[in-house]
């Protein structure tokens, strides 16, 4: 039984992705006694609807995920109730308390921030290390001031970074960027030291379709679920789960949900933004259209299996195609592509730039008209 004094996991994010996927793992988990402890949420935006969620989320009685789909071929439909957040706090208004935490029982920090939320202010700067200081505007500063804090009240406690972000390496790629920050703003050369040696920044990937919010907290999730995060050493992680894989190949893992069902999504946001389609119309929607679907198809298997094909992943890829199909098709989620269609430029670079590039790496010549059009518009 993993036990922990305080609350050890601080979640910055809100969303309904965060609720249906890390704070219902870790209910869950707590359940059967395999969880760290509770959970603090911060909420480090000034979204009027995101506030209403912080404002909502550590209410006693909890919050509900509806969990809608088809679990081999059967109709299924259960509400849980998640009661794994215990605190919730505004970085605006709480930032002396979330300094608190983190100089004490945190132990691992999750974060799903946003397309945007790792782009640094231009406000953010070295005074926020003091002590009275506001809450730095971008993640990355926030990060930065919170483990300088932790460096100098506990620096050989075991601390974990869990972002959950879809980047590639994210951990890593988060770690360079807040060390490039702490450089940046000349941080002492000891404490640069321990940001990169010290911490663990895990890299990982999340999987999962989470199409709906409940108002005023809660979500709408598919019954599918995965975390795949890469193994290493003094890694803690905030539960355990059957839906968290622990791997030595994440890279494998990316690929499938970046270039199968991510590109996907991106592909249908891209062709309902050029069309003249309902507003409100959710990828089943699309996928039952011939005219979105069949486009989508010939994507597939025309510009991205052939990439997997010399990766040596083609078989591996057509199979979780296969499974890929059945959630867009879940006559249960109402997936809206207004909602994929949401930081929309950023999205076509991470999710079909990757493809484009692998097929130059690794299969020059082969044709992509589908991607090469997305990204010139």
């Amino acid at each position: 039984m993993l036990t922990a004094a305080g609350h050890p996991i601080l979640q910055f994010g809100t969303s309904r992705f965060l609720q249906a996927h890390v704070d219902l793992f870790v209910s869950e988990a707590t359940e059967r006694g395999e969880a760290l402890g509770g959970i603090t949420v911060v909420q480090s935006t000034g979204n009027p609807a995101s506030t209403l969620r912080t404002q909502a989320l550590a209410r006693a009685e909890g919050f509900d995920v509806i969990v809608r789909g088809l679990v081999d071929g059967w109709a299924v439909e259960t509400r849980k109730t998640c009661h794994s957040v215990r605190e919730a706090l505004h970085a605006a208004t709480d930032w002396p308390a979330v300094r608190e935490r983190v100089r004490g029982p945190v132990q691992v920090i999750v974060s799903n921030t946003g397309d945007s939320g790792w782009v640094i202010s231009p406000g953010d700067g070295p005074a926020l290390l003091a002590e009275t200081a506001v809450a730095p505007a971008s993640f990355p500063a926030k990060l930065l001031v919170l483990l300088h804090d932790r460096w100098q009240a506990q620096p050989e406690a075991e601390l974990t970074l869990l972002p959950c972000e879809l980047v590639s390496r994210n951990g890593e790629t988060l770690r360079n960027l807040v060390v490039a920050l702490a450089h940046e703003w000349r941080c002492a050369t000891v404490f640069i030291d321990w940001l990169q040696a010290r911490p663990v920044w895990a890299n990982s990937l999340v999987d999962r379709i989470v199409s709906e919010a409940l108002e005023p907290v809660g979500a709408v999730a598919e019954p599918y679920a995965l975390w795949a995060i890469e193994a290493q050493p003094r890694l803690q992680l905030p539960c355990r789960h059957p839906a968290i894989a622990l791997t030595d190949d994440l890279a494998r893992h990316e690929r499938l949900k970046l270039l199968l069902l991510n590109l996907g999504h991106t592909l249908l946001a891209e062709w309902w933004m050029a069309g003249a389609r309902p507003a409100d119309m959710t990828v089943l929607q699309a996928m039952q259209d011939p005219a979105l679907r069949g486009p989508l198809e010939a994507a597939w298997q025309q510009e991205v299996l052939p990439v997997f094909d010399v990766l040596g992943q083609g078989d591996e890829a057509r199979a979780y195609l296969v499974g890929l199909r059945d959630r867009l098709l879940n006559p249960f989620l109402a997936h809206r592509l207004a909602d994929i269609a949401q930081n929309h430029d950023m999205k076509k670079a991470r999710r079909l730039m990757p493809v484009v590039d692998l097929a130059q790496q690794h299969a020059p010549g082969l044709q992509q008209p589908h991607l090469s059009a997305a990204l010139a518009t």
